[in-house]
């Protein structure tokens, strides 16, 4: 448990209120209780200010006067709520050693400070950094590199020549390393192209659960610093992702796509092969990038929800927009 001094001092806030007030917990601005810390990030959530029960909400200098209990005066709201989240973490601390049920080969170099979970097999050749968690049933394949603090939730697999930066976080059920999609047609059926290439992940990745980043053909697919990938990714041999892209579940990146840095992409877009994204550009979710972005901005493709019939009604003036465009040039010719 902290105080809201400390908390004030931790987050480097203005703190309005009792400083020896203590604070157990987070709670949304609607729901918080006396004893957790909430935030206020959005102006049109501010009708739920003047009624919090918080106690304390972190708030930027402009919503100062409306807020009816503590607050810590800060900057970035949202920001300073994901920092304090650290000191409220639930998540279980390991142990360091290796659990007996663990199979660790014995020429894997495990640091002391690691933790080797349960039924977890770490095979010949791999490294596994100083304070790094490989939990409950992950497999880690022969000459992979673990980074010191990584975090391999359970049942995570991950293949043979796959290296992880420090402080990467990998979510339950990913896979790293698989191979990727690569075939050429025989004639008859097809050939594997055996991939030899494997995955460079940079330091403070998070990678969530379910998500598939494949190995390379050749060369490595490489996923940069600071990247962050939620549910249910794929990730695609020879990808490229640059430093802190951000990229939201369901997503799509097909191979040798090169995505730069401080990219936001959307659910469930996708991203065609072959292609190039520069920097800082967002795409919206569902969107389909079939062709190199070349300027930073905004990019979106998707239809928005509309009723049926009208959705209808328009799916077939839009089959008819090539003829009425070839009706236009024809009229416009024929007033020259």
């Amino acid at each position: 448990m902290l105080t809201l001094g400390e908390l004030a001092r931790q987050l480097g806030a203005e703190l309005v209120g009792d400083p020896d007030q203590p604070v157990d917990g987070l709670g949304t601005i609607q729901s918080a209780t006396d004893s957790q810390l909430t935030f206020l990030a959005n102006p049109r959530y501010r009708s739920f200010l003047e009624q919090t029960r918080a106690a304390a909400v972190l708030i930027p200098e402009s919503q100062r006067e409306f807020c009816p209990v503590p607050a810590l005066i800060v900057k970035d709201p949202y920001l300073s709520f994901a920092q304090a989240s650290a000191f409220f973490e639930t998540a279980p601390v390991a142990t360091p050693g290796v659990h007996p049920s663990a199979v660790v080969d014995p020429q894997a170099r495990i640091a002391d400070s690691a933790s080797i979970g349960p039924n977890a097999v770490v095979d010949a050749g791999v490294t596994v950094g100083e304070g790094a968690v490989i939990m409950a049933n992950s497999v880690v394949g022969a000459g992979s590199v673990i980074g010191d603090q990584c975090k391999i939730w359970p049942n995570v697999t991950i293949y043979h020549g796959v290296t992880l930066g420090p402080r990467t976080i990998i979510h339950g059920n990913c896979v790293i390393g698989g191979d990727g999609f690569g075939f050429a047609f025989n004639g008859g059926g097809w050939t594997k192209l055996h991939q030899v290439g494997g995955v460079v992940i940079g330091a403070d990745v998070e990678i969530g659960a379910g998500t598939t980043v494949d190995r390379g053909a050749i060369e490595d697919t490489v996923i940069g610093d600071g990247v962050i990938l939620d549910n249910q990714i794929q990730v695609a041999h020879n990808v490229v992702i640059g430093n802190h892209t951000a990229i939201a579940g369901k997503a799509g990146i097909a191979g040798s796509a090169k995505i730069g840095a401080y990219c936001l992409i959307g659910g469930a877009a996708g991203i065609a092969g072959h292609i190039e994204v520069c920097d800082k550009v967002q795409i919206l979710a569902m969107s389909l990038v079939s062709s190199s972005i070349k300027e930073p901005g905004t990019y979106g493709s998707a239809l928005p929800v509309d009723t049926q019939s009208r959705y209808r009604r328009n799916v077939a003036r839009f089959r008819n927009l090539d003829d009425l465009a070839r009706r236009v040039r024809k009229l416009e010719r024929s007033s020259d």
